[in-house]
């Protein structure tokens, strides 16, 4: 018994593959897109709009394949799943770099789509319920960070590559790094459930596989999904979803809006890094605080704090040390989507049926990539300006506030109407 306590659990291990696979292909595929904008329309000869419209198709697809990308992951081999998402995300990416026409992004972002909601999306959260019962939200915390980490990296890192060796070059050297990493650590370290490897999550007593039947297991608790899609705490998530991700949408457009004033694409890169810093501070900063003052309370602060960076882009945002400022702050505050996002839904919901209501609510995420990510584009590309954007996102932070306060007297009423159990 002792020395079973000396062993450093399995989810701590799992943790570790989750960090790598999401700090990988998110912070070092999904958020360096907008480095690219720039150079390739410059080259190529088409409007930013147009091509950010790539992002638009993505959402779009992910907005289908969301539904159905639980039962997948609960269906068929974790491993495989994951692998497979990861040739397509990583594998399309690189293939940019051969592109010469805009219908390239259109075609190719596709595959690399389907590939990232598991790797970039539902794998990371699902795993971690799956795997902790309690430090869930510093797991949570621990596991956004990974993404701040890597991102911190290879932001500058990309930027600097474009600058010395072009863009097709950075889209080939990013999608084989992140395949040569990653597909070794799913095959070492992600593991579906504590049962397949004869323990029970973190927190409860580890027990072997074969005398798990004389131990009593508590059952998850919380509403089911069909009741919680009827409540208007589900609205309320689904719109924050939709306004924090549209929030948060801006970030690929922080190096072009960043030129568009007159600084180069190594300082953009450079700058991105400082946006990573901040998700890496937000993510373990608002894991923690959720686990102290809960994730509604950490959620509104997250929302006040997002008014600084905005504000600060709208009066000075020409003073390079004060633009780096608002992009670390802004970082912190687009942590919240992979921090308090999956922890906002098990607060409102629990774990009953906790993948099938996160992979609806999140959907919200794949509308506001349908419509803000493209909008964006356009508005630059019509008016030769980004200086509306922030703006803009000021109000959808105030609503933001209002949309979480509602969401959860939402959840007073399911408790009340003896829903939650």
């Amino acid at each position: 018994m002792s020395q079973n306590k000396k062993k450093i659990h399995f989810a701590w291990w799992l943790l570790l593959g989750v960090a790598l696979m999401a700090g990988l292909a998110k912070g070092g595929i999904n958020g360096i897109g907008g480095l690219f904008l720039a150079p390739v329309t410059k080259d190529l000869g088409i409007g930013v709009g147009s091509l950010s419209l790539y992002f638009s198709i993505s959402s779009i697809v992910t907005m289908i394949f969301l539904p159905i990308a639980g039962k997948i992951m609960a269906k068929y081999n974790i491993k495989v799943v994951l692998i497979i998402g990861i040739i397509l995300q990583a594998g399309s990416f690189g293939l940019f770099g051969l592109m010469n026409s805009v219908w390239g992004w259109y075609i190719l972002c596709i595959p690399m789509s389907i590939g990232a909601i598991f790797v970039c999306q539902m794998a990371a959260p699902v795993l971690i319920n799956n795997w902790f019962k309690k430090h869930n939200g510093l797991a949570m915390g621990i596991m956004v960070a990974s993404v701040g980490i890597f991102g911190a990296i290879l932001q500058p890192m990309a930027g600097n590559l474009i600058a010395s060796n072009g863009w097709r070059y950075t889209y080939f050297f990013l999608a084989i790094l992140v395949l040569v990493i990653v597909i070794p650590t799913i095959l070492l370290l992600i593991r579906w459930s504590p049962m397949s490897v004869g323990l029970q999550p973190l927190g409860n007593d580890e027990v072997k596989a074969e005398d798990q039947a004389t131990h009593k297991v508590e059952a998850p608790k919380g509403v089911t999904a069909a009741i919680a899609r009827k409540s208007s705490a589900f609205y309320s998530l689904f719109i924050f979803f939709f306004l924090i991700t549209s929030i948060a949408a801006f970030g690929q457009y922080v190096a072009p809006f960043a030129i568009s004033i007159g600084y180069d694409i190594s300082f953009a890169g450079g700058a991105m890094g400082f946006y990573s810093i901040g998700i890496l501070v937000g993510a373990l900063s608002f894991g923690i605080l959720s686990d102290k003052i809960g994730a509604r309370n950490t959620a509104i602060f997250a929302m006040i704090l997002g008014f600084i960076p905005f504000l600060i882009l709208i009066t000075v945002p020409t003073n390079p040390t004060m633009f780096r400022l608002a992009l670390g702050v802004y970082g912190v505050v687009s942590a919240s989507i992979g921090t308090l996002g999956p922890l906002l839904t098990t607060a409102l919901f629990g774990n009953k049926e906790y993948s099938q209501i996160y992979s609806s609510a999140i959907i919200g995420l794949a509308v506001a990539g349908i419509i803000a990510l493209p909008v964006y584009g356009y508005v630059a590309q019509l008016t030769g300006s980004y200086n509306s954007i922030p703006y803009a996102i000021l109000v959808m932070l105030a609503l933001n506030i209002l949309l979480i306060i509602n969401a959860f007297k939402g959840k007073k009423k399911i408790v009340e109407a003896g829903n939650w159990n």
